[in-house]
């Protein structure tokens, strides 16, 4: 009898009755969560009943493993290029100032001596797989890269070079003016078109979504960008007389994968189908194209650097599962600098070790019949579609680029996202959650300054969502160096069992803005509580208790540290019938979770700066 004919099926109703008992009266809605484009995601999904399009890559087997190029100097480029290809790497992203994935770094120019100098030595013709990314300043690279292939005698098919050349990224980058499409279209069309009359017959430009992504995007707003970029391009090079079926062959596209594992995933599957019915709609029987991943910019951190390794670990698994054709991936010191060789070297082997060790490649499209991953790509495509039509409504990307309403959409989403970070309700480890004080130090090669707050509101800038937060520790940071870490207090009520929740909670709140606690053992009256606070050296205090120790001590406890010299005081928690006669007693602020973290953080440092 086979195993599993021993154990009754179990049905939803079953499930919903053991779910009921463990949330003991409160809405199962508290179950389903939502992404940033307001699409629900459930507890529990049936199985896909009906078989949808796979996600396959372009080519069955490995995707390559891309490795970024991005230092200044084109000799130790070439340096860093043949270590990696000597140590597992089959591909080179090469990054160009001012670009898309200029997080930073980047090669300065686009001579062909630069570009000739990062290739030295590098065997163009055993397919290496390449990555451009140009800037507007730096476009000529996709000129100078084909000669150097030319000049080597290599048949163009053995090189597969995706040359990048991205008008549209410009404009939303603001390197070039939107209003300017229709008289650069077919400059555009016409530098494509020679491309490929010499033989460069795939991905010469590219639909390049990560910089929605790295501005604060949605994942519909990724996808409505990708597409409907990638048929501006497709329009501009028919106009100019390429076929329909060799123009999207020329197109390529390329998107961000973070360490949200469901929407990653579901995201890179969603293109694909997308891009499917576009081809379609053209009256093309749809092939798969070529899909290309990095590991996200925005949710890098500066702060425990360490754990970026884990974002990018998981951020790979999703591309690969989710069908990308190669991926690159950022160093975990690349918010703080140039990476070195050991940065460089566990971006590398995080994509060897989920090649070669997890086999991750050899089953194609595994998410494919998962209730959960089905559904959540389908709502991805049916949203991502309406955009896009939307977007041709107002006549096209370009044109709400130059009118700004797709850069408004992306912004609206990033203040979102920004306002969740601050109240932590998207934690980040390290900067927001449990951050470490006495960090293991890192090397970088060149350091990266920390970038403003400013914003411009036509211009798709990336930001990381962690930038807020180490602004505010930087600033603690800066006062340790030159005499002694800003501390704070805890006032500690009652039994240890009464106060170690809040006195935790706490203690991880004023880490976060690099404040260091000082934990008491606990006091009986506010008297003892005013005198352990004169004796730390403290000029802020929290108060740590329960609700009940809360109505009877803490009114008094805020009075005698306020008595006793405190700047500042807080509550760990929200005693809402005592909040006014708190105040009155000279209590600051309360900090509970949902509150504005960042928002108190910013205040107590200006308190005591």
């Amino acid at each position: 009898m086979p195993f599993a004919d021993a154990f009754p099926l179990a049905d939803e109703a079953q499930w919903r009755k053991l779910v009921d008992g463990v949330l003991k009266g409160n809405s199962f809605e508290t179950l389903i969560s939502k992404t940033y484009d307001d699409i629900a995601i459930a507890p529990l999904y049936p199985r896909a009943r009906e078989q949808a399009p796979q996600a396959l890559r372009s080519s069955p087997g490995p995707w390559s493993i891309v490795q970024r190029i991005d230092n200044p100097d084109p000799v130790e480029a070439n340096k860093q290029a043949l270590i990696d290809l000597e140590n597992g790497a089959t591909g080179l992203h090469l990054v160009f100032a001012g670009s898309t994935g200029d997080y930073g770094f980047g090669l300065a120019d686009a001579s062909e001596g630069t570009i000739a100098q990062v290739f030295d030595g590098v065997f163009l013709e055993t397919g290496i797989a390449i990555q451009l990314d140009l800037s507007a300043n730096t476009r000529d690279a996709a000129e100078k890269a084909a000669r150097i292939v030319e000049a080597r005698g290599i048949e163009p098919s053995l090189a597969p070079i995706v040359f990048g050349l991205n008008p549209l990224g410009g404009m939303a980058r603001g390197k070039i003016a939107a209003e300017e499409w229709l008289a650069l279209a077919p400059k555009f069309a016409q530098y494509v078109g020679s491309l490929a009359d010499r033989g460069f017959k795939r991905s010469l430009c590219v639909a390049d979504a990560r910089l929605v992504h790295a501005a604060g995007g949605s994942e519909v707003q990724e996808l409505a960008f990708a597409i409907s970029s990638a048929v501006v391009y497709l329009r501009a090079l028919e106009m100019s007389g390429i076929d329909l079926n060799a123009a999207r062959k020329l197109i390529s596209f390329r998107l961000a994968s973070d360490a949200d594992q469901f929407c990653s995933i579901a995201k890179f599957r969603a293109l694909r189908r997308l891009w499917a019915r576009i081809e379609e709609a053209c009256g093309l029987t749809p092939t798969p194209l070529h899909l290309h991943a990095e590991t996200a910019w925005r949710m890098m951190t500066r702060a425990d650097p360490h754990v970026n390794l884990l974002r990018t670990t998981m951020a790979v698994f999703s591309a690969a599962l989710g069908g990308a054709d190669s991926i690159s991936v950022l160093p975990f010191t690349q918010a703080l600098g140039l990476p070195d060789a050991g940065a460089r070297r566990l971006a590398r082997n995080t994509q060897l070790v989920l090649l070669e060790e997890s086999n991750l490649d050899k089953v194609s499209d595994p998410a494919a019949g998962s209730g959960a991953y089905e559904a959540l790509t389908s709502r991805f495509c049916e949203r991502a579609w309406d955009l896009f039509q939307q977007i041709e409504k107002d006549g096209g990307l370009h044109k709400t680029l130059a009118s700004g309403s797709f850069q408004s959409r992306v912004f609206e989403t990033r203040a979102r996202r920004r306002e969740r970070v601050a109240r932590r309700l998207d934690p980040l480890t390290g900067a927001s959650e449990f951050p470490p004080l006495d960090e293991v130090k890192v090397s970088v090669l060149k350091p990266l300054a920390l970038s403003s707050a400013a914003d411009d509101a036509k211009i798709l800038m990336p930001m990381r969502l962690a930038e807020p937060f180490e602004r505010v520790r930087a600033t603690a940071d800066a006062v340790a160096e030159r005499a002694e870490r800003p501390k704070i207090f805890l006032a500690n009520l009652g039994a240890v069992a009464t106060f170690t929740t809040p006195a935790m909670f706490a203690k991880n709140v004023f880490a976060a803005g690099g404040i260091a606690a000082i934990d008491t053992e606990g006091s009986d009256s506010p008297a003892d509580a005013a005198a352990a606070f004169k004796t730390s050296g403290a000029k802020l205090a929290c108060i740590c208790a329960s609700d009940s120790i809360y109505a009877e001590k803490a009114v008094a406890t805020a009075r005698a540290l306020a008595e006793a010299g405190a700047k500042a005081i807080y509550i760990a928690g929200r005693p809402l019938q005592l909040e006014a006669e708190l105040h009155q007693a000279g209590v600051t602020d309360f900090i509970y979770a949902g509150c504005d973290v960042l928002r108190v953080l910013e205040a107590t440092q200006r308190r005591i700066a």
